[in-house]
């Protein structure tokens, strides 16, 4: 690895949001050094004109050695998928605890001027959750703690010491809780692929097939809102370069069912299917949204991307990967 100095390390680089971030910065004429757990060829993007390293930043030595040298961190690594993903491997969703522990020594160790944690909404209140006519999320509501079994605990907790490494030594730490990002470059196959990709796929499937019949998780009255990985990338360098420390949503205030997010697909693919409901299934909190207020009154600012734009642009990929993958 080279040792010169970079503008801006993206830990989970070669993850769907990392990826994008990373052409965005590079685009900025920033120096980047991309570092991921992955082997390259499973990267969702792989840029040239970055310093890409493959390394598990769960190892202390290596979270050491590729942070050395950063002005910048944006820490995004962590081992995650959607909802079925999170409720099946609860433990392994806990041990990113260690990226996030040996990541904030690191950064500390060799005096990063800025670090953005990416949290999530599933820090949030299961209690505040269990209508699809959901109030939407304030960042006070993250307590008293009760998050997502797993996943949300890990980034509770990670933001807790984010916030802690601030207080007493002084590292600039900066969070945004994301609200389920969206969007083409990103998993869409495989167990880890959120709702709008899984959305997409069934549609696409159905499509390429002639089969019009689609598996729904749930009842589909289930309500989320989605944030198009653009915004995300736009949000996470306003906070990261903000005053503020304060842990902000970062996620779209446009609430949906997914029996609506289904039919929104169905209206691009030109198709209507027949549904099954799989009510066993993994579905997560009954309804969530994102309550933008502090964003607003901090930044002036909050994802505008509308869903049908995002989702019209997501899926025409994904119909395009389903397409290959098939021959």
């Amino acid at each position: 690895m080279s040792s010169r100095d970079v503008d801006v390390l993206v830990a989970g680089g070669g993850g769907f949001i990392g990826g994008h971030l990373v052409a965005d910065l590079l685009k900025q004429g920033l120096s980047v050094r991309a570092v991921d757990i992955k082997p390259q060829s499973e990267w969702y993007q792989v840029h040239p004109d970055a310093e890409n390293a493959v390394a598990d930043l769960s190892l202390r030595d290596n979270a050491f050695t590729h942070t050395a040298g950063a002005r910048e961190v944006y820490m995004l690594a962590a081992d995650m998928g959607g909802m079925g993903f999170i409720e099946n491997n609860k433990a392994a969703c806990m041990l990113t605890v260690l990226t996030s522990t040996h990541m904030l020594e690191a950064a500390r160790e060799h005096d990063v001027e800025r670090y953005f944690y990416s949290s999530s909404a599933c820090v949030y209140a299961a209690d505040k959750q269990t209508d699809p006519s959901v109030t939407a999320l304030k960042e006070s509501d993250a307590y008293p703690a009760l998050p997502e079994d797993g996943y949300g605990w890990e980034k509770l907790f990670s933001e807790r010491m984010a916030r802690h490494f601030l207080e007493d030594f002084g590292l600039q730490t900066r969070v945004a809780r994301y609200h389920n990002v969206y969007g083409p470059q990103g998993t869409w196959t495989g167990g880890r692929e959120k709702a709008p990709a899984a959305t997409c796929r069934k549609i696409a499937e159905a499509v390429v097939s002639g089969n019009h019949e689609i598996d729904i998780w749930g009842d589909g009255e289930q309500t989320r809102s989605f944030m198009y990985v653009d915004d995300c990338v736009k949000g996470s360098q306003m906070v990261l370069r903000g005053d503020s420390s304060i842990p902000v949503n970062v996620g779209s205030s446009e609430l949906i069912s997914i029996n609506d997010l289904y039919s929104m697909v169905e209206e691009f693919a030109g198709i209507t299917c027949k549904r099954n409901y799989q009510l066993d299934a993994p579905q997560g909190v009954r309804g969530r949204n994102s309550d933008n207020t502090l964003i607003q009154e901090i930044y002036g600012w909050e994802p505008s991307i509308t869903l049908k734009e995002g989702m019209e642009k997501t899926y025409r990929w994904v119909y395009d990967q389903v397409k290959k993958s098939r021959g």
